[in-house]
């Protein structure tokens, strides 16, 4: 006896109706017209679907291609590559993050969306679970570039779990988008506030507002008030604020951290993308970061992030010829040259020289600075008297010169170097 071979069709639910529905044109009890219509088809397709019909019977319903590999379709060997080029150096990358180093460095030219369905049917869950947004009103951006700048710090272990956290402190255009600068630090500080001020200052400009939010290196946050200040009706700036007056800088304070979204959104990318960067060029170290940030990834960030502002023009305001930017991004004191000529900060005694238009300074109030590379200079006037070598950054401390024990509102609020500190300031 002969075996007969009978081959299994499987049919989905959509497929078995148009199968019943040419059967009932067959029967004559629908016109083909009916037929296309409730198949959601032309008269066209359907005509060509009950010739199949009629020759192949229900196998007619099945599209062509079935069980054909794709003309497009990935080479296993490719998949397997991205698989495991995603478990070794690229374990920290996002998807698209992934996808552009696939194309730039390892010649693997995918789509995003591809790359994602391979490393989730690989096993490979998403770098970050995405949360829905809660509904808040948007802030327009600025017309013009250099009309505001938003600057903050991001404390992170950004050299890995194993690492000590570090901060990374960033400016950014609210315009465009763009990093105007940034720079890894030890913790957030004046010192910080003032290198990007300093920095963005040399490259762009001076903006006309700075939006940030209440740190005590950007706003005084006590409640100490000297007869002088009340007298004024403000208080005394913090050292980064003293720079933005002295600069015109208008200084715009965040009441939440959603006011400050564009930047926090800034910090979230970077977390997702110079983490893996760094990582994969085995930086583990802060200098060693920030040249990496200067050489390499914040030009090409702004190549692919920044976007046009709605007005082309500029609103940056030109450095003056002139200007002492140095002094103005320093860190300032306070102090009175003694009976020696000298000048005594912190354990530190810095001579002053005999000057051409004046012989002696003893007793005068001077102005000492240390500059952001540690050096130091002390100015009488606008004039520098004495200079000294570089020494430890420190941050300022706040602190209270009293007049008299009883006279606590004609208190002296002032700056001293950390070392000399006697009760700072809460």
């Amino acid at each position: 006896m002969s075996s007969i071979m009978r081959e299994t069709i499987a049919l989905s639910q959509r497929q078995l109706r148009r199968w019943h529905l040419l059967k009932l044109e067959q029967e004559n009890r629908i016109t083909l017209k009916e037929a296309a219509e409730r198949m959601g088809l032309s008269y066209r397709q359907a005509s060509r679907l009950k010739e199949k019909a009629a020759r192949d019977g229900p196998a007619g319903m099945v599209h062509g291609n079935r069980g054909r590999k794709p003309a497009n379709g990935l080479d296993g060997q490719i998949r397997e590559r991205i698989l495991e080029l995603s478990r070794s150096q690229y374990e920290l990358f996002n998807d698209g993050h992934f996808t552009e180093k696939l194309a730039t460095e390892e010649g693997i030219q995918v789509s995003r969306e591809t790359v994602r369905r391979i490393r989730r049917t690989g096993g490979i869950a998403p770098k970050r679970r995405r949360r829905p947004p809660r509904h808040r009103r948007r802030r327009p951006r600025r017309a013009q570039e250099g009309m505001m700048v938003l600057w903050d710090g991001s404390p992170h272990r950004w050299f890995g779990p194993q690492r000590a956290p570090c901060c990374l402190m960033a400016a950014m255009d609210d315009a465009t988008g763009k990093c105007v600068s940034a720079r890894f630090f030890p913790f957030e500080c004046s010192v910080a506030y003032l290198w990007l001020l300093k920095s963005m200052i040399q490259h762009y400009g001076i903006p006309l507002v700075i939006y940030q939010d209440r740190h005590n290196a950007l706003k005084r946050n006590d409640d100490h008030w000297s007869l002088e200040e009340q007298l004024r009706g403000e208080q005394d700036p913090t050292q980064v604020g003293g720079a933005l007056r002295a600069l015109s800088i208008e200084a715009i304070y965040a009441l939440s951290p959603q006011a400050k979204g564009r930047i926090e959104r800034l910090f979230g990318t970077f977390q997702d993308r110079l983490i893996a960067e760094l990582s994969l060029a085995g930086i583990t170290e802060i200098p060693e970061a920030n040249a990496f940030l200067d050489a390499h990834f914040l030009a090409s960030f702004n190549a692919q992030f920044a976007q046009p502002a709605a007005k082309s023009q500029k609103a940056w305001r030109p450095r003056p010829r002139g200007l002492d930017l140095d002094r103005i991004c320093s860190l300032r004191y306070e102090a009175t040259v003694g009976n020696d000529n000298a000048v005594r900060l912190g354990g530190m005694v810095f001579d002053i020289p005999e000057g051409t238009h004046r012989r002696s300074y003893a007793k005068a109030r001077v102005e000492v600075r240390q500059l952001l590379d540690g050096s130091w200079r002390i100015y009488y006037g606008d004039k520098i008297i004495a200079d000294h070598p570089a020494t430890e950054l420190k941050e300022p401390a706040k602190t209270l010169r009293r007049r008299k024990k009883s006279a606590k509102a004609a208190s002296k609020y002032h700056w001293v170097y950390a070392a000399s500190a006697p009760n700072p300031v809460p």
